[in-house]
């Protein structure tokens, strides 16, 4: 499973014209499913994402993970994550898992995050997205969850 972590002062998803998640500061994360992922890969990437020290402390370090600020979260599922650019100029994306199993664990990776007290909204699965923010820093991190 992977996951493209930015941090943002604001993000937002729109379908058809509709916005229909927004979050202040926090974290929008991008989450890619391949064939083979398990819960145990959503709950690592979710304790991950929650505890990761991106955020400033008052003497500008990046010392403090989304818990500790109390920011929010945007997860968005994303399958081109698991595009293989190798060969040719067409990716593939053979290793992204079926539907059912994408959606089943985007949805418990969303209510791990929740779970540990985090404001969480997320994207419309198979859906074409529009998917805004502004990454503050930035910062982005790419976690993969079998490396």
């Amino acid at each position: 499973m992977k996951a493209v972590y930015q941090r943002v002062k604001e993000a937002w998803v729109s379908v058809e014209g509709e916005r229909i998640a927004q979050i202040s500061h926090g974290a929008l994360v991008l989450l890619g499913v391949e064939e083979g992922d398990t819960e145990k890969d959503a709950l690592y990437l979710a304790e991950k994402c929650v505890f990761l020290r991106v955020f400033e402390d008052e003497n500008g370090k990046m010392n403090l993970s989304l818990q500790d600020k109390g920011g929010e979260m945007l997860a968005v599922s994303q399958f081109t994550l698991c595009g293989d650019c190798k060969k040719g100029r067409r990716p593939s994306f053979v290793t992204a898992a079926n539907p059912t199993l994408a959606q089943k664990l985007y949805d418990f990776f969303v209510e791990q995050v929740s779970s540990f007290g985090i404001k969480t909204q997320k994207g419309r699965f198979q859906t074409h997205m529009e998917v805004g923010l502004i990454n503050d820093g930035p910062v982005t991190i790419l976690i993969d969850s079998r490396r």
